[in-house]
């Protein structure tokens, strides 16, 4: 019998290809909002209905819809509307970047009353690692029918819609370009090895395949993947294909086929030989002058050395000294959309390039150095993005989904699988840091003393700024005179670590704010008491500086914060009294607090441009794409703010090198902070051309004109915006404006986070659950509470998940042991419990404070506090992460003399 399937009550009779799973399937016939985020059944983020039951469809075999109904998110509502569930996600802003938000809806929409009622089971399909899950429960436990769709104050998210049917275009979304031919690439085995002969006669013999490239076909220019406002912060290390490999996963070759499955299978047929070289896989052991060379230029990327006072003298004088080694693990962003790229030469002859970057004008930066191409000659661009986390700022595959473009002449598309996504990208780095702190007797700092060893992996990428930040914000709270740092960032032959939240600072936060608390618990004190004492107050300068030799000065804020978490604690001390320890299960709680420059230190610019339009709204254009961190929905504000208008009467253009002339993109928190001042001042010009425009034709002065939504009111005669375009068109002028903002120009300040939690150990297992959240933060002026909230819960769930679950080990050989989502855990709805946020309100009108930020920052405190918690529990101080069950209980099992 001909094979038919219903899809969104749409009948379709082609047969799918044998083999096939019923996501590829339904992608190929255009349903795009079914999503790609493991296809081993891990993450849901391509759960569809099957004849109404909630299927995951990467493990669904397509033949076996034949004669049922499936339902996509896209096909979820009725009569025009959304279903129930997507406008509960809307109301409660259940999403940031959106990935996995139509997976999520067609699970929620598919459960029964009694499935609601117990969701850490219903949802332990599902993956989210942006929102933290709180938002996501709220969303499906208010899931029922109401009278009327979602009103506009539900909406403030333009795209919410789009999200939640499936709608919003992510990278691969877009329709296929004719021709399309696809990309796999065969992976070095060996940490350390040189490439001595290829043979890729098989797999050119292959049908399908169109071309197999390796080191003979590559540029030979050398290049940081490191996408930096200051590109020279990188050492120039990697080629697009080398015939020196330095990790495993490293590329060796390319296969480009008429579809990645013939790709891959060539990719199997290409025999190499190598010849293995000594590796070095310890940063300590890298520095040694008899370590392997990783690069010719040796092992060190970069060094510090900072030093204020005497802290030899210092430490002296201290009634009480902590002294230990810290390390912290090497983890993977996992960001639920993989990397990808398209790359075709245009009707134009330029080259363009749709890919997954956080940074478009620096991709295209780096492609014209690489290529040879004058920058006019490429065109980048980037859609929404399934999430980010600093892991979609290097260049790691549009480099080669170009070359391989150049080479064939026809489109060429890259998309990584979730196990090189864990195997093969970039990592946070691994820190060892050894600390020293001494203190008197009422807590004040007398000496920090620190030795920092940072493994940025194979390739120096991000490795100088990641170690500098580190060394210098780590310590932006402490009120210290003798302070000495020797900090060294080194090569490995291990995968590449790069830019991933916190940007080093958590890493360091981690060692200090432990041996803080130490410290605390020698003199006597409560930990929260000793940071007041310890940390600046309002008015001092942080020890070091940041952006053009500025030090950062503390606000209140910080004062606002400790008083927050006093008052929370105390709060729930009272009214939700510690569970009772029981023979296998101890208690405890635990704090820490981290800070941030408020300015990245990158020379970070970002530009916008504002033009009227004929049908009097307006179209905005900035340079970063949306990757969850919710600044479009501001950006929409601030410029209708600016422009005496409606948010829906923008039109928002992001993502696109012919849009701007240049950008630095979103990354650093610089979405509200930079682009958002680029946006206002684009606006603010705009708004005093048009009105000059209005008052010259009405014959008086600018100053009694004003905008008003859709019109220019002078005096007493009102302008039609349409009326003042035409006006201009007829006069020949260009209603358009632009604005800039760079990192150096504003007053530098601390942004502070603090994080208290309670939580409870089983002894008999090692397993710590986390009972309690809290977390008070200092936003500045908060533009978006929602959106501000949502940011600090999601950087909480990343804190735990990294500190409690996550890691990267590798066997002897170097291979990662956790190549899937099942093997690498990431924390579900019920391994996490809702973080109360408290907000610091800024002193003074709000209008004139600045916002602060808040994509990083409440991430770096995370690990400490938990540290803590645990060591106020058992009596043992932990000094590495993660807190896996195995490595609780086996250091339980060994006597300890810590506890008091």
């Amino acid at each position: 019998m001909p094979f038919s399937v219903r899809i969104n009550g749409h009948d379709t009779a082609q047969p799918p290809a044998p083999g096939q799973c019923l996501r590829t399937y339904l992608r190929e016939h255009g349903w795009t909002e079914v999503k790609k985020g493991c296809d081993t059944g891990d993450c849901g983020a391509c759960t569809v209905h099957v004849d109404d039951l909630a299927v995951h469809s990467c493990l669904y075999p397509a033949h076996r819809a034949d004669g049922r109904a499936v339902t996509t998110a896209r096909g979820l509502g009725t009569e025009g509307r959304p279903h129930p569930v997507q406008e509960a996600f809307i109301r409660a802003r259940a999403f940031q970047c959106g990935y996995c938000t139509p997976g999520l809806v067609m699970t929620a929409a598919a459960l029964t009353p009694e499935q609601r009622a117990d969701l850490p089971q219903a949802l332990k399909g599902n993956l989210c690692r942006c929102t933290g899950y709180r938002t996501v429960g709220e969303a499906v436990r208010a899931s029922h029918p109401h009278p009327s769709a979602p009103s506009a104050s539900d909406t403030a998210d333009p795209a919410a819609l789009s999200v939640v049917t499936g709608a919003a275009r992510f990278t691969l979304d877009d329709p296929e370009p004719a021709g399309l031919l696809h990309l796999a690439l065969l992976r070095s085995p060996h940490r350390h090895a040189r490439v001595r002969h290829l043979d890729t006669a098989a797999a050119q013999a292959v049908p399908g395949v169109h071309a197999v490239l390796t080191h003979e076909h590559a540029p030979p220019a050398r290049f940081s993947t490191a996408l930096q406002e200051q590109s020279d912060d990188d050492p120039a290390d990697t080629r697009v294909l080398d015939d020196v490999v330095r990790h495993v996963g490293q590329r060796v070759a390319a296969v480009v086929a008429d579809s990645a499955a013939t790709a891959e299978r060539a990719c199997a047929l290409i025999r190499v030989t190598y010849e293995v070289l000594p590796a070095v896989t310890d940063a300590e052991q890298a520095l040694d002058p008899g370590a392997p060379r990783v690069h010719p230029d040796g092992n060190l990327v970069d060094e510090v050395h900072l030093a204020t006072g005497d802290v030899e003298r210092g430490l002296a004088e201290a009634d009480a000294r902590y002294a230990a080694t810290f390390r912290t693990q090497r983890v993977q962003h996992t960001a639920l959309e993989c990397h990808a790229s398209r790359a075709w030469r245009a009707a134009d002859g330029r080259l363009y390039v749709h890919t997954t970057t956080q940074a478009p004008h620096l991709t295209r930066r780096r492609l014209c150095a690489i290529l040879g191409l004058p920058p006019e000659r490429v065109r980048v661009t980037a859609a929404r993005l399934g999430g980010a986390f600093g892991g979609k700022q290097d260049l790691l595959t549009e480099d080669i989904t170009a070359l391989a473009a150049l080479y064939t002449g026809r489109p060429v598309q890259l998309e990584y699988t979730r196990a090189e996504e864990l195997t093969a990208t970039t990592t946070r780095h691994p820190f060892t840091v050894r600390v020293t702190l001494g203190a008197r007797r009422d807590g004040t700092l007398t000496g920090l003393k620190l030795h920092v060893v940072a493994d940025t992996g194979a390739y120096g990428n991000h490795g100088r700024a990641v170690l500098r930040k580190g060394c210098t914000e780590a310590l932006a709270l402490y009120r210290c005179a003798d302070i000495a740092v020797d900090g060294y960032s080194v090569r490995t032959h291990n995968v590449p670590a790069g830019a991933f939240r916190g940007y080093g600072v958590g890493q360091i936060t981690f060692a200090v704010e432990s041996a803080l608390d130490e410290l605390a618990r020698a003199l006597g004190l409560d930990p929260l008491d000793m940071r007041r004492t310890a940390y600046l107050r309002a008015g001092d300068k942080s020890p070091f500086p940041g952006v053009a030799g500025h030090h950062p000065v503390m606000d209140v804020g910080l004062t606002k914060c400790l008083d927050a978490l006093t008052a929370a604690r105390a709060h729930r001390r009272a009214t939700r009294p510690a569970p009772a320890a029981g023979p296998h299960v101890l208690v405890g709680e635990g704090l820490a607090v981290a800070a941030l420059h408020t300015e990245p230190t990158d020379g970070h610019i970002a530009t916008a441009s504002v033009a009227l339009r004929a049908d009097g709204h307006y179209d905005l254009a900035v340079g970063a794409p949306e990757f969850g961190s919710g600044t479009t929905t501001v950006l929409h504000r601030l410029a209708a703010d600016a422009l005496h208008t409606r948010p829906d009467r923008i039109r928002l253009h992001q993502a696109d090198t012919d849009l701007l002339a240049h950008d630095s993109g979103g990354f650093a928190s610089t979405g509200i902070l930079l682009t958002g001042t680029a946006v206002t001042r684009a606006c603010q010009n705009l708004s005093r051309h048009m009105t000059h425009l209005a008052a010259a034709r009405s014959g008086i002065r600018p100053a009694r004109c004003r905008l008003d939504t859709d019109q220019v009111r002078c005096a007493d005669t009102a302008l039609p915006l349409t009326i003042l375009y035409a006006h201009a068109q007829t006069a020949g002028q260009h209603l358009t404006a632009f604005g800039r903002a760079t990192a150096d120009e504003r007053h530098l300040a601390l942004a502070v986070s603090a994080q208290w939690f309670r939580i409870s150990v089983d002894t008999a297992t090692g397993v710590v659950t986390v009972l309690d959240s809290v977390h008070a933060a200092d936003a500045g002026r908060v533009l978006d509470e929602t959106q501000c909230r949502g940011q600090i819960e999601g950087a909480v769930a990343q804190g735990i998940g990294t500190t409690l679950l996550e890691t990267l080990p590798t066997d002897a050989q170097g291979h990662i042991l956790t190549p899937d989502l099942r093997t690498y855990a990431l924390p579900h709805h019920g391994d996490l419990p809702p973080t109360e946020v408290h907000l610091a309100r800024p002193d003074g009108p709000a209008h004139h404070q600045a916002p602060k930020p808040m994509s990083e920052l409440p991430f770096n405190p995370i690990a400490p506090a938990l540290a803590n918690a645990l060591r106020d529990a058992t009596g043992h101080r932990f000094t590495a992460l993660p807190l896996r069950p195995d490595a609780v209980w086996s250091q339980l099992t060994t006597p300890s003399t810590d506890r008091t």
